[in-house]
């Protein structure tokens, strides 16, 4: 599985996956998940965090889109500090060096495969991948409190900002997760993901730091 990084320097080439993306977060997110706030007529699922500033990850097989997510900067509004701000016992987190991950989706054809490393952890390794290579500290996450145990069972460190609450049925909760060279080794080594999958095609020019081996986690 490639992963493409989207952002708003290289996003007019990816115009058309763009809009392929929102017409799949519609079928899983409101047709799937019954999510019917968020029902447009044209099809798309897309909201007031799909700006400018969005980072998108798209992960593509065969030409076909199978997994993604959206990356927002906190010090732009975002799912915790507009939607869900009584999540954080504290103020919602707003640090350039901080992004909000949210609608991270693989396709239903994808979804518990075996054989090589799941599209979910792929996905996910990616966007660790893309937190240290920009120099991020830490991700925020908006999501169903029974995925905490997932999270950490992958390697990953993730603090609750505050008590889960009850959300349309659901304990939800956000968590603070560190961004840093152990979590994106352990990841890999947990989930079988052999090493960087990010394609930053039109980004030659962005600063990146360098990643970790993943060969030295042993």
């Amino acid at each position: 599985m490639e992963v493409h990084v989207v952002r708003r320097e290289n996003r007019e080439a990816y115009a058309d996956l763009i809009e392929r993306q929102f017409r799949i977060r519609h079928q899983i997110y409101v047709v799937e998940r019954k999510w019917t706030e968020l029902d447009r007529a044209d099809g798309r699922e897309i909201d007031q965090f799909d700006t400018d500033e969005t980072v998108y990850l798209i992960g593509m097989q065969n030409g076909e889109i199978v997994a993604g997510m959206r990356m927002v900067p906190t010090s732009s509004p975002t799912l915790l500090s507009d939607i869900f701000p009584q999540l954080s016992l504290d103020r919602p987190v707003r640090r350039p060096d901080v992004y909000e991950l949210s609608r991270i989706y693989v396709v239903p054809n994808k979804r518990g495969e075996h054989a090589g490393p799941r599209a979910e952890a792929v996905i996910q390794a990616a966007a660790m991948e893309y937190g240290l290579s920009i120099g991020l500290s830490a991700f925020t996450i908006v999501l169903e409190t029974w995925w905490l145990p997932r999270l950490l069972d992958q390697g990953w460190r993730a603090r609750p900002l505050g008590l889960p609450q009850d959300i349309d049925g659901m304990s939800t909760t956000a968590v603070l997760v560190d961004v840093d060279d152990e979590a994106w080794l352990e990841i890999c080594a947990r989930r079988s993901v052999p090493g960087p999958a990010l394609h930053w095609l039109g980004l030659e020019s962005v600063n990146r730091n360098p990643l970790p081996n993943p060969m030295e986690l042993a």
